[in-house]
């Protein structure tokens, strides 16, 4: 067992949310990149995050079969004290097929996906509500504005985005403060650097890093074993044909840096988000006890400007090969966030 973690806290955005320095992702529990785990084993790993010093947990509506990621949550719930966890959930993905994300962020969804999240979660209120992509059929501020609503009546507590462009980003805030943004951003995975950041930063609102480690890339199982044959990795562009032979080098950059630090490589991705600022708090999730105390873990890993140049060097952004993500999530990615004008 990993010795206890003095888990550092965070304030993210200027509203007063405070949360352990990472969070946890919850949705592998329920499949996506594995089969999905049986429930008392994701409840356990719940539990342990927890013990271990992590408050802040992520999930959302779209999760498992049947919303079953935020039932489990919910169960984990009853048992710990709520009032020591801040619990994230998202809404606004309707459907997903091979071709298409279907998103949805009318006024009357946004409401009726709230209320439902609340019943599912056996919860009175959520600590962070995001908006999970963004509708670019309707103007930012009519979602926002029944956002605002909900706070008012106490059912959330603080509004985050996922994947929202800057325009949409200032609008909403604009409307609402905004209190975290979460997007992908790793190692191989930079994009948000340029303006995203620098933008959240002028606002005052922290970012939420989801696949920190890359989708796992960062670990090596997929580089030194395989893709679980039943992982949507098999169709992610890094993870297939010539994309993810040419990305196999920079994953045995990075473990070698790993060995000169004394960590594991999915340590050294980590600490490189964690070292990116104090208003960014990943969300690693992993369907292993073993791994979540490794994730936890990589707090301790210290990394001066030299060795952040170092890592940073060993995986030149330009050098990666394939899309971020599967084409139907790159056309509802921040790129492809504005919305309509308010009528």
């Amino acid at each position: 067992m990993a010795e206890q973690v003095e888990m550092p806290r965070v304030k993210l955005g200027t509203q007063g949310l405070e949360v352990s320095k990472f969070g946890y992702g919850c949705m592998g529990l329920t499949g996506i990149y594995n089969s999905p785990v049986p429930e008392e084993e994701g409840i356990a790993i719940i539990k342990e995050a927890f013990h271990k010093g992590i408050t802040f947990f992520d999930t959302s509506d779209i999760y498992g079969v049947n919303h079953a990621n935020e039932y489990w949550v919910g169960k984990v719930l009853k048992e710990l004290p709520r009032e020591n966890i801040q619990l994230a959930t998202k809404f606004g993905i309707c459907g997903i097929d091979a071709s298409q994300v279907i998103v949805k962020g009318s006024p009357e969804y946004a409401r009726s996906c709230c209320e439902a999240s609340l019943k599912r979660l056996g919860v009175d209120y959520i600590d962070l509500y995001y908006i999970h992509r963004i509708d670019t059929t309707v103007p930012i501020e009519e979602t926002m504005g029944e956002l605002k609503k909900l706070v008012g009546e106490g059912k959330i507590k603080y509004i985050g985005l996922s994947e929202a462009s800057p325009d949409t980003i200032r609008r909403a805030h604009a409307v609402h403060p905004i209190t975290a943004l979460q997007m992908e951003y790793s190692l191989w995975t930079r994009d948000i650097e340029e303006e995203i950041i620098p933008l959240c930063r002028e606002l005052g609102i922290g970012i939420v890093p989801y696949s920190p480690v890359g989708r796992g890339f960062f670990a090596g199982k997929a580089v030194v074993e395989s893709v679980p044959p039943n992982s949507s990795l098999q169709h992610h562009p890094r993870f297939t044909g010539e994309n993810f032979d040419k990305n196999k080098a920079i994953y045995f950059r990075i473990e070698k840096l790993a060995k000169k630090h004394g960590c594991t490589p999915a340590q050294l991705a980590l600490a490189w988000v964690l070292h990116q600022g104090n208003d960014i708090v990943p969300i690693p999730g992993t369907t292993k006890i073993k791994n979540l105390h490794e994730n936890i873990d990589s707090v301790k890993v210290k990394l001066t400007k030299d060795d952040l140049k170092e890592i940073c060097d060993a995986v030149p952004v330009n050098e990666v090969a394939g899309l971020k993500t599967m084409e139907a999530f790159v056309r509802v990615s921040a790129r492809f966030a504005n919305t309509p004008p308010p009528k």
